[in-house]
């Protein structure tokens, strides 16, 4: 189990744990939920032994593997299928290994190594590891086409993925997950969401998003006051135990202030006369005795609204036939080449609807959106926009945008010139940049810090069309759930893509799809659309299996010879040393029955039992006894050997 004890950790000047408890057992899996900046990285460098704890004890058993997501991703030339498979260390040792010993002269030390070398790599899955890491990058949205492409070829977003891939494929015992949803969209959650559930050692995963913390962990640690707290359950039972935990406290620390206040007014009253001197004294030390009760402090609060539109336009856009997609231009030739992405669309916007975009990765999310955006331009087809038309547009990469070496301030003035200054600052104090944060460049905020800049220049526009491509990348749950609200009030049209399950839920009223290079409407609901979404893949599987098995049944007879040469070369290689492990073992039983039976030939004589003979019997029973027990584990072995062959022969 993991356990932590009175563990005490700085960071700096500043105290992160004091005295700090918590048990956690094998198999559990874990959600560390608080406030940015209370220690749940520094928590994940304790368990990965990079920070030690300045007084206490924090760890986990020694045997224990664990796995976790690398913060840095090499730009290698390596595929990226090849580097997902290098997050199982031991295999990959095992395989280097194997290819140094075929590398040097042959010899029966060798033959024999090389035999137990490729009956570790089967205990290990090698024969296996390919396929498993091509559904592990499958889930994480890769394409076939892209698992070929070397590392260095990726964005930041796609090589976390592949980090994650590694941690995936490490065999672990102890997981450590440090929002792994971040760069990854609902299609890909949903798949790693059911991947977890599947996992079989100890989970403890941090993470902003609420129903992947709902649908994955069974207890939640949370840090507050310096202290780690432990509830049973997922992130909604934790909100409901402290919501329960936060009332009862307060009405604790209301009685105490009663009881404090009642005190103090007997002392008041009587302490200055003799006859009541002294049980005012008794109360005044009762008085000072009384811990007072500090208040459970709860998540700072952080709301904001959108703005109510100036007008709004109905229909607010109309497409008709419309091809989204891109326009290439060859900078040799200056000839211009279109890719069309979704085509077809024809669909309008009427004022008030409340729209989720659905579609798995690459199906063209994106492109819809910035061609309502007018980001791009329709490669085909009639686009009419509704006169008043006031888009607020946040687009997946809406913080890389924005100037960081300006200030919010500058943000702000630069869309409203004419507004006073002190406006301006009231309306940014409102979305929490108060005093010189608010004149400060953002190169040094946090994400979250800055994709809240990202959504204020937004609100201040007042659209009456929201385009929200992703808006809770870098968020935390405290300002997802404001985020959540003001959606939710917003008096305009929205349109969004979101991974966020509990923000598509609470936002809108209906969903379109894209899919197979077309929009439609999707009828149902997000738990309809996970069961759309894995009969897809499943589809998809079987369809690539049937073609893979087409492309197989024309290989050439001379082919098919090399690779059936190479099964019988490796099953050789496995079956050598068992066979030569079975070979030893019957000698030695051969032996040992030859030796009891000699032994029950001896005890078998009449003469052994004579009054004089006992020595010589205790001894020769003593032997009997041994020899019948070493049999018996030399036949076991011999079974367990069997069975061994047996089962690659199989």
């Amino acid at each position: 189990m993991i356990r932590f004890q009175q563990v005490s950790l700085m960071r700096g000047t500043k105290a992160l744990f004091e005295n700090a408890d918590l048990t956690l057992n094998p198999g559990e899996k874990i959600g560390l939920v608080g406030a940015n900046g209370a220690g749940k990285s520094s928590l994940f460098g304790l368990l990965r032994g990079e920070l030690h704890a300045d007084q206490g004890d924090a760890g986990f058993p020694m045997t224990w593997r664990v796995a976790y997501v690398a913060q840095e991703t090499p730009a290698l030339d390596r595929s990226a299928l090849d580097y997902a498979i290098d997050g199982d260390a031991g295999l990959r040792r095992l395989e280097a290994e194997l290819a140094a010993v075929e590398s040097q002269p042959e010899g029966a030390a060798n033959g024999h190594r090389i035999g137990e070398l490729h009956a570790a790599l089967a205990d290990a899955d090698a024969y296996t590891v390919r396929s498993r890491a091509e559904q592990l990058l499958t889930g994480l949205g890769f394409t076939q086409e892209q698992m070929g492409q070397p590392v260095a070829s990726f964005s930041g977003g796609w090589r976390m993925r592949l980090n994650l891939a590694q941690a995936l494929m490490c065999p672990s015992d102890l997981l450590l997950l440090d929002e792994p949803t971040n760069h990854l969209d609902l299609d890909a959650i949903i798949w790693l969401e059911d991947w977890l559930k599947r996992y079989a050692g100890t989970l403890v995963v941090i993470s902003h998003d609420r129903d992947f913390l709902d649908g994955v962990v069974n207890v939640i640690v949370h840090i507050d006051e310096r202290k780690l707290k432990r509830y049973s359950g997922n992130y909604s039972a934790f909100e409901r135990q402290r919501a329960a935990q936060l009332i009862l406290t307060q009405g604790m620390i209301e009685k105490q202030t009663r009881e404090r206040a009642h005190l103090q007014s007997f002392i008041d009253r009587f302490k200055a006369k003799a006859t009541k001197a002294r049980q005012a004294q008794s109360r005044m030390k009762a008085l000072s005795k009384m811990e007072e009760l500090a208040p459970l402090r709860a998540a700072a609060e952080f709301s904001f609204t959108f703005r109510e539109p100036q007008n709004a336009p109905n229909p607010l856009l109309v497409m008709e036939d419309v091809n989204a997609g891109y326009r290439v231009e060859n900078p040799d030739t200056h000839a211009v080449t279109e890719k069309t992405i979704v085509s077809g669309i024809t669909f309008s916007m009427q004022a008030g609807q409340r729209i989720g975009l659905l579609g798995i990765n690459g199906a063209g999310k994106s492109t819809l959106i910035k061609t309502i955006a007018a980001e791009l331009q329709p490669l085909a087809g009639d686009a009419r926009f509704g006169k008043g038309l006031a888009i607020g547009y946040f687009a997946q990469h809406q913080v890389e945008m924005l100037r960081h070496d300006e200030s919010p301030l500058w943000h702000l003035a630069r869309i409203a010139p004419d507004v006073r200054e002190q406006e301006l600052r009231n309306f940014l104090g409102g979305f929490n940049f108060p005093g010189n944060m608010v004149t400060s460049p953002i190169a040094p905020f946090s994400g979250g810090e800055k994709a809240r800049l990202a959504l204020a220049l937004i609100v201040w526009q007042r659209p009456n069309l929201l385009l929200l491509d992703e808006p809770t990348n870098h968020l935390d749950l405290e300002t997802r759930e404001a985020l959540t609200e003001a959606l939710a009030q917003f008096e305009g049209t929205l349109l969004l893509v979101s991974h966020d399950r509990h923000l598509l839920r609470a936002t809108t009223d209906e969903f379109l799809i894209v899919a197979d290079g077309r929009l439609t409407p999707f009828d149902g609901d997000l738990d309809d659309y996970r069961d759309w979404l894995f009969k897809t893949k499943l589809a998809n599987r079987e369809a690539q299996a049937s073609a893979q098995k087409e492309a197989s049944g024309t290989t050439d007879r001379r082919e098919q010879k090399r690779v059936e040469a190479q099964d019988r070369q490796r099953l050789s290689a496995l079956k050598k040393p068992i066979e030569s492990r079975i070979k030893k073992l019957e000698q030695q039983i051969a032996a040992a029955t030859e030796k009891k039976a000699a032994l029950d030939a001896r005890l078998a004589d009449a003469s052994i039992y004579e009054a004089g003979k006992k020595d010589e019997l205790k001894t020769l029973l003593a032997e009997q006894a041994a020899c019948a027990q070493s049999l018996e584990q030399l036949e076991m072995a011999w079974l367990e050997q069997q069975e061994a062959l047996e089962t690659i022969l199989a």
